[in-house]
């Protein structure tokens, strides 16, 4: 009776002791995420399937409307971090904020340019007018940057205006507002259905750009560098997740945007699985490609250095330590 007592003081005993301390152990983290597009599939997977709690992380994981909204939250110290494209990561840093890339989860653009079925060609969207969802957000310095790449001034030959998220660039397609805009799948395979072009495939352009990434402030790096250590490998074992369990990830991303179009959800998944990098370095290319195209109009986008807007350590680090092969089983 005495042993029996004893063992259940001492299951007690660690039942108030251990379990608060491994709650503790939890880190508080605030990261946050816009668009609704397959393209945030590792957040997902993150948040979801509880990478993040396994790596030690009590995140709250935040949707906003607009990575605009995003980078505000961030800089205000509303954020630890955020998921954002290189354009909200130049854009901040030129204008003298610390902001720092630590981890890329798509390193090149895959969206396409979806047009009404008359437009056959890239050269007949010259004097036509595009929809992106807000001026100054992912989808319209993509599309910008995309036309310049295909040999056409967006400023100067094109006309392009603010529609909303993808319902409304497609409503707005309809409606003959606009002519042309940019979706990525499963989104191609519904404005398809409705009538309209899949004009052309960007990914095939191999422009290095980083689409979507992990990014922080050099501040809080400096103060909590171990969070951000914990974050970047949270999406290295997302993205590895996305990469082995197609069915679940196909599923996850219907839930997110709330389709189940088999068809579209296995485009999807092609094309951003073959995308997600197994090794997720912020390589500072993908941060040229949007400086180099600044630079002609913004002298601070000329005389900026891209290497200064990465910290390619944490995934360094990662791979150091085998862990990325490991979990490859290379």
């Amino acid at each position: 009776m005495i042993r029996k007592s004893a063992l259940l003081f001492a299951f007690l005993f660690l039942s108030l002791t251990c379990l608060p301390q491994l709650a503790c152990a939890q880190e508080r983290m605030r990261i946050a995420w816009a668009g609704s597009t397959p393209s945030n599939t590792p957040i997902w997977v993150a948040d979801q399937k509880g990478f993040f709690r396994k790596n030690g992380l009590n995140a709250e994981v935040i949707a906003i409307s607009a990575s605009t909204i995003v980078i505000q939250a961030l800089l205000t110290g509303e954020l630890d971090l955020i998921i954002a494209p290189s354009a909200t990561l130049v854009t901040s840093r030129l204008a003298g904020a610390d902001t720092i890339m630590v981890s890329t989860n798509l390193p090149l653009f895959i969206d396409h340019i979806v047009s009404l079925a008359d437009i056959s060609t890239v050269e007949q969207l010259r004097g036509k007018t595009g929809g992106v969802n807000r001026l100054g957000t992912t989808s319209d310095m993509t599309l910008r940057l995309a036309l310049r790449r295909l040999g056409i001034d967006p400023e100067k030959e094109t006309k392009i205006i603010a529609t909303g998220e993808n319902p409304q660039r497609l409503a707005a397609l309809s409606r003959n507002i606009t002519q042309f805009t940019l979706l990525g799948e499963p989104l191609v395979r519904e404005a398809e259905k409705m009538g309209f072009r899949d004009l052309i495939d960007i990914g095939t352009l191999k422009i290095p750009y980083h689409v979507n990434a992990v990014v922080t402030r050099e501040a809080t790096i400096k103060a909590r560098r171990p969070l951000v250590a914990k974050t970047v490998r949270a999406f290295t074992e997302a993205i590895h997740y996305i990469k082995t369990n197609k069915e679940d990830t196909k599923a996850l991303i219907g839930k997110n945007l709330k389709t189940n179009d088999p068809e579209g959800l296995e485009r999807a998944y092609r094309a951003y699985n073959a995308a997600f990098p197994e090794r997720p370095v912020p390589t500072w290319e993908g941060v040229k490609t949007l400086l180099d195209d600044m630079a002609p109009r913004n002298s601070k986008a000329a005389a900026a250095d891209p290497k200064s807007f990465v910290d390619t350590s944490f995934v360094q680090e990662l791979e150091a330590s085998g862990f990325i092969r490991q979990l490859y089983k290379r």
